[in-house]
């Protein structure tokens, strides 16, 4: 194999793992089936879609549900809306009405100011999606007033971006439909170094003191939990409440994506969301019989 060769596989590999696949686990979209899918905007040729898992006999006209809405890895230039499927179906199961929406990639070779990142357009598909989802609100039966948002790795990054930055808005989005979220289901967020020579992408630029209560996961092996300190520190700074960190002891990037660690950690979003108000009863999803636990950070 010649050094060309090499780095392709390197990168393949690099973008699988932080897409929401990780090599030789279990895939999780499999395991449950597709929700109902919408096209929520066209953007860059495409159309953006958003995949929907609703309750089982959920009546929209007469019911009103809080919403979760997540947002895939990738390296912003990969993955898709399967990532999160399992998550959404389990919530759906447990009374939420749960969306996983795609969004323009990142072309790093578009024509673009050398201040701006190529991440730009997935937060601006971002802020739409969540949009549509307000919008809808009727049709889907949820309460705009209750929408959660979450991602993992590039997701991450994208949906603390859309929720808190007031700027990179589709001036084709509808007027009187904010971006705003009540909680985060965040799965090893990716922040970057980088993010700082672009302010419309530095999550650290837009953080405030009334940021809504978080999760965040996190393996203690992961490259990116470097750059996720930095923000930690800010948000204990400024007096942001309510984070709640979670290690898995070992484990590198989406470490989640396994069924195992999707187990334990969708079980954990369950109990942070029933501490705040926006589920009732008691978990329906079970320890893994092969160990798998999470530690909490102090």
């Amino acid at each position: 194999m010649n050094i060309l060769s090499i780095a392709k596989l390197f990168l393949f590999v690099s973008l699988v793992l932080a897409s929401g696949g990780s090599v030789g686990a279990q895939s999780t979209a499999s395991l449950v089936p597709e929700g109902k899918v919408y096209t929520y905007k066209e953007s860059g040729g495409k159309e953006r879609t958003i995949e929907v898992h609703f309750p089982e006999g959920h009546d929209p006209t007469k019911d009103v549900r809080p919403g979760i809405i997540m947002f895939h890895g990738g390296a912003w230039v990969g993955g898709g809306k399967a990532q999160f499927r399992y998550l959404c179906h389990y919530f759906a199961s447990r009374g939420i009405v749960a969306a996983t929406a795609d969004y323009q990639l990142a072309n790093k070779k578009d024509k673009r100011s050398p201040k701006e990142s190529f991440k730009r357009v997935c937060v601006v598909d971002a802020k739409s999606a969540i949009r549509w989802f307000k919008q809808n609100a009727g049709e889907l039966g949820i309460d705009p007033k209750r929408v959660i948002t979450g991602g993992g790795s590039a997701g991450g990054h994208v949906c603390l971006l859309a929720t808190t930055n007031p700027g990179l808005d589709d001036p084709k989005d509808p007027a009187g439909f904010d971006t705003s979220v009540v909680a985060y289901l965040l799965f090893n967020p990716a922040l970057s170094v980088s993010d700082a020579k672009d302010s419309e992408v530095n999550v650290l630029k837009h953080l405030k003191a009334d940021l809504p209560p978080a999760i965040v996961f996190f393996g203690t092996k992961d490259n990116w939990l470097k750059a996720w300190n930095p923000a930690i520190k800010k948000m204990k700074k400024i007096g942001v409440k309510n984070l709640d960190s979670w290690w898995a002891e070992g484990k590198g990037h989406s470490f989640f994506n396994k069924k195992s660690w999707a187990d334990v950690t969708i079980k954990a979003c369950d109990e942070f969301l029933i501490k705040h108000g926006l589920l009732e009863g008691t978990p329906t999803m079970k320890k893994p019989k092969s160990g798998e636990v999470l530690v909490k950070s102090k």
